[in-house]
């Protein structure tokens, strides 16, 4: 039944900040971007190559995210990437903070962590192949 996930919807707190970060850094594809009067909120959707998608709104004082990744609800997002080293560096040369490669001890797969302009927790993961 379930085949795929279509879309994570993200709340920032700086649209134009996270816009830059999410589609001239991260380097995700525009596929929309609307302006919704009546919630003066902005909806970003944005597509990576294999088509999963992002959505990106702005909503005026949003509350704040728990910092803690073990706080209830969504702990982070996951990138699927040919390379970790490659794309961390990518990262670092951008100003991005990356956390250390590790190794995954189920999947001896590579992985690390840095986080958005708001602070949501990211991950780069080895690719898996299914």
């Amino acid at each position: 039944m379930f085949n795929s996930i279509h879309h994570v919807a993200i709340i920032c707190s700086d649209y134009e900040k996270s816009k830059h970060f999410y589609t001239s850094i991260l380097g995700l594809k525009v596929i929309a971007e609307n302006y919704r009067e009546e919630r003066k909120s902005y909806k970003l959707d944005l597509k990576l190559p294999n088509g999963d998608q992002i959505e990106l709104f702005s909503f005026p004082q949003p509350p704040k995210r728990p910092n803690s990744p073990e706080a209830l609800g969504l702990r982070h997002l996951a990138f699927n990437v040919v390379s970790v080293e490659a794309t961390t560096d990518y990262l670092m040369s951008k100003g991005v903070a990356v956390e250390p490669i590790r190794i995954d001890e189920y999947t001896n797969k590579k992985f690390t962590f840095f986080s958005d302009p708001d602070g949501l927790p990211l991950e780069l993961y080895e690719q898996v192949f299914i």
